[in-house]
């Protein structure tokens, strides 16, 4: 890996002529149910990682995360709906000097408790089975029979051994959260606009020590914002890559939900002096022992667990595990960190997804140029004078410029950067990004298309390498940043629970 850590000599005048064609990552959609382990651990499965400077009117100074995570969820998911594993540790880590290890780590840890809800039948007083004993509209409603909160801790540098702080609540300063139950259905929140409403009230403001302003934060349900039509992918395949239908394919998760953790944290608190590049990845892990109760006492408590922690799921560029890592060792991938990736190089160098293309589709030919250093450099180290730390140390995670001008919505392109946007993917990543055709058309050879027979992006191929390279590749499903909120948390309400697809 070493030979992949020297610098490109592209210069920034090179870079702002050239960027606006460049595209991102080998990856094809989200990482739902990626790894054998992973997909049967689905309160545990991170799907997508969001990263950009907040683009909502007055909070361009911060920088939105979101985490989401339990993939693939049908609105009417009772009697429990969807909760996350009082057992599991959630993070977001942040590298924000380049060097392929967190150095800033938000944990986030779960609790869910039933209240005992009871009615009186035939004289005795009878526990009920649902989650809900009548309409909901307050935080820790009344009528809400399960009640699930979560604390934050902030750490600093290692994740298990560095300085640990409870974050608080900016109004009162209490250390537990409340989280919104899901959206059990209209008649439970008054309304089809009733449960933004009252998730809403779960918009907390929070204090950050040495940060001069507080950050945002927001856990509950969301509409899976993700787009792309998978089941097509997946089968081969099965629709016409090469177009050139924009929105000729159904979207496969439209009518699913997904549980998000949303921050929204000062630029000022994140980027480092020197540095504005900074990275960042979702992890997911449990304790290494766990001992089943048969009998459990208790609201969700079937299992008792210790010792170490052992991660699971890792989410940074979209679908990485999913279509990049080959299948043995999806597992392994979920469970390592970016200081690591060395041992999973040879699926960037030498990726098998443009070669299966190439056979489905014999007129669109695979790149010939290996080792694939054109999906090494915007994979592994970010594009230099976008997002490539001064002092990269290559490794696999969303990458953004924090100094990069916002882009309103209005004037966001779903290409991102490939169409000029330079506040878009695969500079962070905003809901609206069409990760999904871009990725298909950098796979295919896009950046050796245009970096030009000089290598002007200094890539390391050439457009000869790449017959392919210049095809609007699409899977046909498309969205804007126009279907999403403007406002923190940006993802969409989530469909009701009386929602019938």
């Amino acid at each position: 890996m070493p030979s992949f850590a020297r610098k490109n000599n592209l210069c920034s005048m090179a870079v702002a002529g050239a960027v606006a064609l460049m595209v991102a990552v080998p990856a094809y959609a989200s990482s739902h149910r990626e790894a054998p382990f992973i997909s049967g651990q689905s309160k545990l499965d991170g799907t997508d990682l969001y990263m950009f400077r907040s683009y909502e009117p007055g909070r361009e100074a911060y920088v939105t995360l979101i985490a989401n995570y339990i993939p693939f969820q049908d609105p009417q998911g009772g009697p429990n709906f969807y909760q996350f594993d009082q057992n599991g540790l959630y993070e977001i880590h942040v590298d924000n000097v380049g060097d392929a290890k967190e150095h800033l780590t938000f944990q986030f840890r779960f609790k869910s408790d039933t209240k005992k809800q009871t009615l009186k039948v035939g004289g005795k007083d009878v526990r009920i089975p649902l989650i809900n004993s009548g309409t909901i509209s307050a935080v820790n409603d009344a009528k809400l029979n399960v009640r699930e909160t979560y604390t934050i801790d902030m750490v600093k540098e290692d994740r298990r051994r560095g300085t640990r702080t409870r974050l608080t609540n900016a109004a009162g300063g209490a250390t537990e959260f409340d989280k919104p139950v899901d959206n059990i259905g209209d008649k439970t929140f008054g309304s089809a606009t009733g449960y933004e409403a009252y998730a809403n009230k779960h918009i907390y403001s929070v204090a950050i020590p040495g940060c001069a302003s507080p950050a945002k934060v927001f856990v509950g349900q969301r509409k899976e914002p993700f787009y792309i039509a998978v089941g097509k992918i997946f089968d081969l395949f099965n629709l016409n890559p090469l177009g050139p239908e924009v929105n000729g394919n159904k979207n496969d998760l439209e009518n699913k939900n997904v549980t998000s953790i949303a921050m929204e944290v000062p630029i000022a608190c994140l980027a480092t002096a020197g540095e504005p590049v900074i990275g960042a990845y979702t992890t997911a892990s449990v304790r290494q022992g766990r001992l089943i109760n048969p009998s459990p006492k208790g609201y969700n408590r079937a299992s008792v667990e210790g010792g170490p922690w052992a991660q699971v799921s890792r989410v940074g560029m979209p679908l990485v595990n999913e279509v990049v890592i080959g299948i043995e060792d999806k597992d392994r991938f979920n469970s390592s960190k970016p200081s690591g990736d060395a041992q999973f190089l040879d699926y960037v160098t030498n990726p098998t997804l443009p070669a299966l293309v190439q056979t489905l589709f014999p007129t669109a030919p695979a790149p010939t140029n290996f080792p694939r250093t054109d999906l090494v450099t915007v994979f592994l180290k970010g594009l230099e004078g976008l997002n490539q730390p001064k002092n990269v140390v290559p490794s696999e995670m969303l990458r953004l410029n924090t100094t990069t001008p916002v882009a309103v919505a209005a004037a966001q392109n779903p290409l991102g950067v490939a169409a000029g946007d330079k506040a878009g993917f695969p500079n962070g990543r905003r809901p609206g990004d069409d990760v999904t055709d871009l990725s298909l058309r950098v796979a295919m050879g896009a950046l050796c298309t245009l970096t030009g027979a000089a290598d002007t992006l200094k890539v390391g191929c050439k457009p000869s390498d790449a017959p392919a390279g210049g095809a609007a590749l699409t899977d046909g499903v498309r969205k804007t940043a126009a279907d999403f909120k403007t406002t923190f948390p940006y993802l969409n309400t989530p469909l009701p629970g009386n929602f019938n697809n």
